[in-house]
């Protein structure tokens, strides 16, 4: 734990002496409510009234804070391999474990920072969640499930990539996913393969149960999947890390 704690410690002055990790995790998503609601709102609220539309829509850019603030740890643990600071740990008498640790906890820190401040600017433009106290901290529970989750792969895809450019197509993946769920438009209005694909990929049931629990409507069966997919990429992550770190430098 004490050595996790100074990897933490470093991890967080890095993000504090690097503007573009803060403008990629924090202001990126800001940017993007701000687009879809002000600029695409009028024309994706299909059926909806322009406050019903960034209810509908604060759900699905807090994915994105996920998904943007994971892309930033992934060059970030690439940044630290290709310049060997990842090798001179493991000749360091210090728990392997921290290294990485530190890097996840750091980032969910970051993520979760921001989505706080997605929420306060998504109160200012009209969003008016309805859920109670309970469905908050439950809401707030699976998306930092799904911060640890997508921090775990954005690990492993840092230490497999040779080189920082090597990091684009998971950082693609993340990016465009949440393009082809339920964040933005109902799946229902999508053509035929590609409603298939939205109502069958991970962010899609994440989305639709932070959207349930902020707005204090039903949730379903949506909570199992999300949950499920959760544990799933998180152990995923987690194993895949675990093995790339113990390979041999050489």
């Amino acid at each position: 734990m004490s050595d996790a704690t100074t990897m933490l410690r470093r991890n967080l002055t890095h993000t504090s002496r690097n503007p573009g990790a803060i403008i990629m995790t924090i202001g990126l998503p800001v940017i993007l409510l701000l687009l879809f609601v002000g600029v695409f709102g009028g024309s994706l609220n299909v059926g909806l009234s322009d406050n019903d539309y960034i209810d509908y829509v604060v759900a699905g850019v807090l994915l994105m804070t996920v998904g943007y603030g994971s892309t930033t740890t992934a060059l970030a643990v690439n940044r630290d391999m290709t310049a060997g600071i990842i090798n001179r740990f493991r000749t360091m008498n210090i728990s392997r474990a921290s290294v990485l640790t530190g890097h996840v906890i750091g980032s969910t820190i970051r993520t979760l920072v921001s989505a706080v401040l997605v929420v306060g600017v998504a109160l200012a433009l009209g969003f008016r969640p309805s859920g109670d106290p309970v469905r908050w901290l439950a809401a707030l529970g699976l998306l930092a499930l799904f911060t640890v989750a997508m921090t775990w792969l954005a690990v492993g895809a840092g230490l497999a990539a040779r080189t920082a450019e090597g990091v684009a197509p998971f950082t693609l993946v993340i990016q465009l996913l949440p393009f082809l769920s339920s964040a933005f438009v109902r799946p229902e209005s999508m053509s035929g393969a590609v409603r298939w694909f939205s109502r069958h990929e991970p962010f899609t049931p994440i989305i639709d149960t932070v959207r349930g629990l902020l707005l204090g409507l039903g949730v379903g069966d949506s909570w199992r999947p999300a949950v499920i997919w959760c544990v799933l990429l998180a152990a995923a992550g987690y194993a895949w890390s675990r093995l790339l770190f113990r390979r041999d430098p050489a």
